[in-house]
């Protein structure tokens, strides 16, 4: 299974998991969660993108997945994914460079499965 079916396939089995307990708090961060990332000022990429670099400077490897993902079902180019990495480096510091690698592993995956 490719790294992407298999973060995907994970993701969604656990979100399920603890969507499946009925717990009002769990349920209302996961609805605002989706909400805060809705078209606004901001249009849908661009707040993905910042998620992005949030995720990169936090050093969230699932969250830099999911954000990739997405941002690459939203058309981001190879060209915009490199300067979002470029700016959760600079933000992030050195530290940052780990997951940059692991993130393009995984647009380089994402490439792959498109083609």
């Amino acid at each position: 299974m490719s790294i992407v079916k298999e973060f995907n396939v994970y993701r969604e089995k656990m979100n399920e998991r603890i969507l499946s307990q009925d717990n009002k708090f769990m349920k209302r961060f996961f609805n605002l969660d989706t909400k805060a990332y809705e078209a606004g000022a901001l249009d849908v990429k661009t707040k993905e993108m910042l998620g992005l670099v949030a995720s990169m400077v936090l050093r969230c490897d699932d969250c830099i997945r999911y954000h990739i993902g997405t941002c690459f079902e939203l058309g981001m180019t190879k060209e915009e994914a490199y300067e979002v990495f470029s700016i959760a480096n600079l933000v992030g510091g050195s530290i940052c460079i780990p997951h940059t690698r692991r993130a393009v592993e995984y647009w380089e995956a994402l490439e792959a499965e498109q083609a």
